[in-house]
């Protein structure tokens, strides 16, 4: 490895300043402003910083440096700009004129510890932009409310070494989204998800006077090494971050860097070897403790020669391969149940990192993702769609009831709702036939599991295959048995599984292919007793239920707020609706009243609306915010005091709103 200059400031001359200073701007793609040169005086330093680090910059090459701060400082050298990777304490502002910089004109962070941005304040006074991982946004510019939040009793699965998250607000410019680029000037960044040390950290990896470089956060300390196992432990018992940390590895091997620099340790080039062996290490941990399979571990199999399954991810997705190469996948979602849990129970949304597409093209032939369709809009089966649309160009196909859930999934409080929109360039009807490239599709409604859920059949490689996403499984110890499952917050009604299974066993499948495990053989003796079931928890329904038009009590959405997440400006009025579905076989006089916080107004104040028997109604009305609300509120519920056909129900439907302020 080259020999690191470490600079001191008789290093640079006077000459060298001014020669550097006179090279000129470097345009810069930013989400907000600049900083310049010099830096703030000691005495507006945050008073909580007492110590700096002792030694100087260090020049790895001609224009990339290095402080060993609180963690280790990179800084990317144009001309009179500087870019930062990870800020420390934010002692590098005092150093930056030595190598003739007099503006900064971004920092980057590759996870949210204290000791990568313990210093943010001071960039924040000099008005120097921070980016940040896009899934840990919230532990920067929200960390007094995850404080106000975050507890020790009663969080004994929760194990996750959050506590290092800083203890003040840092405002935040951007995000640093996974497999995006980052461009700066005449270096471009890819942003790769590499959880491990923290389960949304990046990695930013670009050239560098020639030499791909990857600025790695904490995944690997050096050759072998991570700084330390405690952060490779999410959950209770578990070996989570450890398997992550080894699928991250194996990413960040196979972008083949000329030279790795870490968060601590030192730079180190010819990294194969060093994240081989730490693979090796980690591989042997994990093996030893763990019960579990490993993620990079999952293959895709052919289930016929152009049908392609994935079911050891944590949702079971398909590629349906043309001749031409060119594919249909069913669903697309996350890459193991370890990655799901460590998101869904620890983070405001769900990560994402790409899997099995390398295997679908080495071993199947898979030249483009042509068309991705979801067996149901649940986030577990759909939070790979908005990457194969950005960086493949995926077209979404789906079932027509799906299409507003998955465009405005803010509209709805239904199970398993994944936040991002998704765009959808073509519906589908029930019992809809289509082509694509050599075969016929043909798409169904199949409620049960969720109302917006499809059924979809198509023949491939001489068998009849139906995907069936949620709707049953297999029972593993039961040879023959079929399960199913009621989720009512995912919208259920007494009929709907029996729509789904009496839909099934009418297109009489060869091979089913459920949304989560192995396809299977399908069996018409097993489908006609899992109907026999279905029968007879329908006629449970009616039984134990007392309104005899049973689906009141198995819908907690029969009156509801459209969105239900709202989003509100201050000074500023918006537009809801009260949409109801009547279950009666008469019409239905509903009235409600607008329940708001104080100071809101609500036009009209009270709804009144009649519903055909059998038939969705809605009623639109506006609610105004007053421009002097409280930022100390930015949340807040609505509700509607509801009276049906004279019987007074009370607020049974509520909402809530997403404050926006003014700058």
């Amino acid at each position: 490895m080259q020999k690191l200059k470490t600079l001191r400031r008789t290093d640079v001359s006077r000459r060298a300043f001014l020669q550097n200073a006179s090279v000129g701007l470097v345009a810069a793609e930013l989400a907000g402003g600049s900083a310049s040169l010099p830096m703030a005086s000691a005495s507006a330093i945050p008073a909580s910083v007492q110590f700096t680090p002792q030694g100087g910059l260090t020049q790895i090459s001609p224009h990339l440096y290095l402080l060993r701060d609180t963690c280790n400082v990179y800084v990317v050298k144009e001309g009179s700009r500087a870019l930062l990777i990870d800020f420390g304490s934010g002692h590098i502002l005092d150093l930056l004129g030595e190598i003739g910089v007099s503006k900064v004109d971004g920092i980057l962070h590759t996870h949210h510890h204290r000791d990568q941005c313990q210093g943010d304040a001071r960039a924040v006074a000099e008005r120097i932009p921070i980016m940040v991982p896009e899934h840990e946004r919230y532990l920067f510019e929200d960390a007094e409310n995850f404080w106000r939040n975050r507890r020790v009793f009663g969080q004994d699965i929760y194990v996750r070494n959050d506590f290092f998250t800083v203890t003040e607000n840092v405002p935040v410019a951007g995000v640093l989204r996974g497999y995006d680029l980052y461009r700066w000037g005449q270096c471009e960044f890819s942003i790769f998800p590499t959880p491990g040390h923290t389960i949304g950290s990046v990695s930013l990896i670009g050239m560098v006077d020639g030499k791909n470089i990857a600025f790695s956060g904490d995944l690997i300390h050096s050759p072998g090494k991570v700084v330390n196992l405690y952060e490779l432990q999410y959950r209770y018992e578990d070996a989570d971050g450890v398997d992550c940390a080894i699928m991250s590895l194996t990413r960040l091997g196979e972008q083949t860097p000329d030279l790795i620099c870490p968060s601590h340790g030192e730079p180190f080039a010819q990294p194969e070897a060093g994240i081989s062996d730490l693979i090796h290490k980690l591989r042997g941990w994990f093996k030893a403790y763990s019960t579990k399979e490993l993620m990079v571990d999952n293959r895709p199999y052919a289930v016929s020669p152009h049908l392609v399954a994935s079911y050891q991810t944590h949702s079971s997705f398909y590629a349906i391969i043309s001749d031409s190469g060119r594919a249909l996948f069913v669903d697309y979602g996350l890459p193991s149940s370890t990655f799901f849990q460590s998101f869904v129970s620890d983070t405001p949304s769900l990560g994402f990192v790409e899997h099995d597409l390398a295997d679908l093209k080495s071993r199947f032939g898979l030249k483009s993702i042509d068309v991705i369709m979801p067996s149901h809009a649940h986030d577990d089966h759909v939070s790979g769609f908005p990457h194969l649309v950005r960086h493949y160009g995926t077209k979404v196909w789906c079932y027509e009831n799906m299409v507003d859930v998955l465009q405005n999934p803010w509209g709805y409080n239904l199970g398993c709702m994944f936040e991002k929109p998704i765009k959808i360039d073509r519906a589908f009807h029930h019992g809809d036939i289509f082509k694509w490239e050599e075969f016929e599709f043909q798409v169904f409604h199949s409620p049960g599991h969720t109302e917006y859920q499809m059924v979809m059949f198509v023949t491939i490689d001489g068998a009849r295959v139906a995907f069936t996403g949620d709707a049953f499984f297999p029972l593993p110890n039961a040879s023959g048995m079929l399960r199913h499952n009621v989720i009512y917050r995912n919208w259920v009604e007494n009929d709907s599984h029996v729509k789904s299974i009496r839909t099934i066993l009418e297109h009489e499948p060869n091979v089913v292919a459920p949304g989560h495990g192995r396809p299977f053989l399908s069996n018409k003796s097993d489908l006609e007793s899992l109907k026999r079931r279905i029968d007879d928890q329908q006629k449970y329904f009616f039984d134990v239920i007392a309104d005899a038009d049973c689906n009141f009590g198995l819908n907690p959405s029969w009156v509801r707020f459209y969105p239900y997440q709202l989003r509100a400006k201050v000074g500023s009025s918006a537009m809801l609706e009260l949409r109801v579905r009547n279950y009666r076989s008469r019409s239905m006089h509903l009235e409600a009243s607008v329940r708001l916080p104080s100071g809101w107004i609500a036009s009209p104040q009270v709804l009144d609306l009649t519903i055909p028997a059998g038939r969705d109604g809605s009623a639109p009305f506006s609610v105004s915010v007053p421009e002097d609300w409280d930022r100390g509120r930015p949340r807040v519920a609505l509700t509607a005091d509801v009276r049906a056909d004279g019987k007074y129900l009370g607020q049974i439907a509520e909402g809530v709103a997403e404050i926006e302020f003014s700058a």
